[in-house]
């Protein structure tokens, strides 16, 4: 856990008394907080996490010591969320996780070194909400092919999930999903519209993302040694889509 460092590195110049003082936390705890020999109780995390408006999974797993805090999107109950990116500009870009890149997703998705390395492409023109592509393997979900990209727009809250949309699910135990969505009691329902899966039930707290589904590149009539970021790339580009590498 990245707790401890990041507590020091968003003290900044604050005295360690200042910052116990900010977080309403006795001087001696915030000490054992920072150096890594206590960890604060849940609800005290969350307090923490509403005063720093970082969320406490940014502060418990991401090193913010190596992000550009200029470049995170601002969400729901004014936190940021990380490590969600825009450009110099302030405009939105898209991430595109390759099928490569989407093993490592689960683990890196709050880690700024890895999310640094995806591509990304620049539309051209404004899109509202923040947007990442992600590659379609299996056969769960007709008409969409192994072998395509699914565009997803970034859900902030379960509250917003409708009932038999589609959404790419990130969760603890299954990593990346693509399936038809409906809300249950402290549960999501993921059905595959191929009826040979059945459906299955996901703990609202296992659920780390959701991205609601915008549109599909379809790459399925390719070979699959052709399957590779270039061949997303010269997909997009005869879309007229702009792309740029992440320098």
């Amino acid at each position: 856990m990245l707790l401890h460092e990041n507590l020091k590195f968003l003290r900044g110049r604050l005295s360690i008394a200042e910052m116990a003082t900010k977080l309403d936390i006795p001087e001696d705890s915030y000490r054992k907080y920072e150096a890594g020999l206590r960890r604060p109780s849940y609800e005290k995390l969350i307090y923490i996490s509403s005063v720093l408006k970082f969320s406490t999974e940014v502060l418990l797993k991401a090193d913010l010591r190596k992000a550009d805090l200029n470049k995170l999107m601002m969400v729901a109950d004014n936190r940021l969320l990380f490590p969600i990116l825009v450009d110099d500009q302030n405009n939105d870009v898209i991430e595109i996780i390759s099928v490569k890149s989407k093993a490592g997703y689960l683990q890196g998705y709050t880690d700024p070194t890895y999310i640094d390395k995806l591509k990304t492409m620049n539309l051209p023109f404004k899109i509202i909400g923040k947007h990442r592509a992600f590659p379609i393997t299996g056969d769960s979900m007709p008409p969409v092919k192994e072998g395509s990209f699914v565009v997803g727009k970034f859900v902030e809250s379960i509250t917003e999930i409708e009932d038999g949309d589609t959404y790419i699910v990130l969760t603890s135990n299954d990593g990346l999903v693509y399936k038809r969505v409906y809300k249950k009691e402290a549960a999501l329902e993921l059905h595959s519209d191929n009826k040979n899966y059945q459906p299955y039930q996901v703990k609202l707290e296992d659920v780390l993302e959701l991205w609601k589904f915008v549109c599909c590149i379809n790459l399925s009539d390719q070979k699959e040694e052709e399957i590779n970021m270039q061949s997303v790339m010269d997909m997009l580009k005869s879309m007229k889509v702009e792309i740029e590498a992440k320098k």
